[in-house]
């Protein structure tokens, strides 16, 4: 399945990024590229595989809570470009619609 680039630039605008229209070319190949390769997983023979969420047969390893140090609101916030009410104001990333 290869992506068009109309469906590049759907990624790109929900990712929020923006490229040059020759970016958006190299970004295609690249982008169908890794499908390609990740498309060969469906010939890995699993038959006989149980199906797992993890690698290794940990389970839940937990450790203590420890009270650590960590930076004031005021050291933390110095450097940034614009601060609301003691916390970092950033741009908005998700849309109203």
């Amino acid at each position: 399945m290869a992506l068009t680039r109309e469906e590049v630039l759907k990624v790109a605008k929900l990712s929020m990024l923006e490229f040059e229209s020759s970016e958006i070319t190299a970004l295609q190949s690249e982008l169908n590229d890794i499908l390609d390769f990740v498309s060969k997983l469906d010939e890995a023979n699993v038959e006989g595989i149980e199906p797992m969420t993890q690698v290794n047969h940990m389970i839940n390893s937990f450790r203590e809570d420890e009270v650590k140090e960590s930076l004031k609101r005021e050291e933390a916030l110095k450097n940034a470009p614009e601060a609301i009410e003691g916390t970092f104001a950033v741009p908005r990333a998700v849309s109203e619609n």
